[in-house]
């Protein structure tokens, strides 16, 4: 065994950090079933053989945005045919399908639209606890929320006191890309920076508020700008603790500025999903988003250091947007097969991986008493 990777291994069985430049040594050198064996003792270590679900909706207000990444297919202009806003009886029916479903959780992102106050945005989130007090509203990333401070003139903490007495739950973790500024001012130049997207979710995690974090991978980054973006996440988790998930997220090329590169192999997702593992220590879990990676590498990605695959996922489009050939959602049937033909066993959680267990329609989360179904 080659003597680097001979001190990551005792490392890693030792419950010991690895370092960036060892970060860099896996991500370059080290062959993919070496680095799925590696993640997936810590991934087993942390979470045995389980493999968790949610049963979610996706609600993207608006695709009219002020910025214009060169990675996403998603954003439109004001005057596009492509352009929609969303209404409040839109945003209700969202939540009734949501109900309906049985979904715990309503993942809200979408574009800066120039037009729209503060209050608009404010207003989704509480239309969504007016129309369903239960399900948790997982909403606005760190971009928005610098957008939001932007133009109110007012501090992220003020921010999130009135989206939390809205109704907000979490954060998504979307917008962080890359944080090495160089690839950054390249991919999505504009864009809040690495250290308000950092400094948005300590403030985030201060107020009480949990939250994912991401990585966009396969575009113009190289090894050691993926390894300080993990290095980076986890030295905020050492300070704050607030993080959930970390969810390595494919760069789709199709209808973007950047679709000359080819998108990345199963194998590098893999890889991704490995290196994220060993390098995340004090993060709990890692999420194979399925919708970005395909049901199958998903699968295969809960040996190589994930043990989330997300959930139904209904209504998500961004990906689609940029060619993503997967359904746009999936049953908790086709969820409960991914996992067992993976050789994991599902467990359906809620947003901040309690236990779900539920009695027909009803749902409630372990250890606590099953509330009276809604008239």
């Amino acid at each position: 065994m080659n003597p680097t990777l001979n001190t990551i291994t005792e490392k890693i069985r030792n419950g010991q950090r690895v370092s960036v430049e060892e970060g860099i040594f896996l991500d370059e050198h080290v062959d993919l079933m070496t680095l799925g064996r590696l993640a997936n003792e810590i991934r087993e270590r942390k979470n045995g053989n389980d493999a968790f679900y949610n049963t979610n909706i996706h609600l993207n207000p608006t695709n009219v945005c002020v910025y214009r990444c060169r990675f996403c297919a998603f954003r439109s202009d004001l005057k596009s045919e492509k352009a929609y806003v969303f209404t409040d009886d839109m945003v209700r029916a969202r939540v009734a399908e949501a109900t309906a479903a049985g979904a715990t959780e309503i993942h809200v992102v979408g574009g800066l639209h120039h037009q729209k106050k503060f209050d608009w945005y404010v207003n989704i989130v509480r239309v969504i606890r007016e129309s369903d007090p239960k399900i948790h509203i997982k909403a606005w990333t760190p971009v928005e929320i610098h957008w939001f401070s932007h133009l109110t003139k007012q501090p992220y903490e003020w921010v999130f006191k009135e989206l939390i007495d809205a109704g907000m739950g979490s954060m998504p973790g979307g917008g962080a890309e890359i944080f090495d500024e160089e690839v950054r001012s390249q991919i999505c130049e504009h864009k809040a920076d690495s250290s308000k997207w950092l400094d948005i979710h300590r403030v985030a995690h201060q107020m009480g508020l949990r939250s994912n974090a991401t990585m966009l991978y396969g575009h113009l980054e190289s090894a050691r700008h993926r390894a300080d973006h993990l290095n980076r996440l986890r030295e905020l988790q050492d300070e704050t603790g607030g993080f959930q998930t970390f969810i390595p997220l494919a760069f789709h090329p199709d209808h973007t500025g950047l679709d000359y590169i080819p998108k990345p192999t199963g194998h590098m997702d893999l890889r991704m999903v490995a290196l994220s593992r060993i390098m995340l220590d004090n993060f709990d879990h890692i999420k194979a988003y399925w919708i970005m990676l395909g049901e199958q590498i998903a699968q295969t990605a809960l040996s190589f250091g994930a043990d989330d695959v997300d959930g139904t996922v209904v209504h998500e489009i961004i990906y689609h947007d940029a060619g993503a050939k997967t359904p746009e959602g999936l049953t908790v049937t086709q969820l409960h097969r991914m996992i067992r033909e993976a050789g994991r066993n599902p467990v359906e959680r809620d947003t901040l991986y309690r236990r779900v267990q539920r009695d027909g329609a009803n749902w409630w989360v372990e250890g606590h008493a099953p509330e009276p179904l809604l008239a």
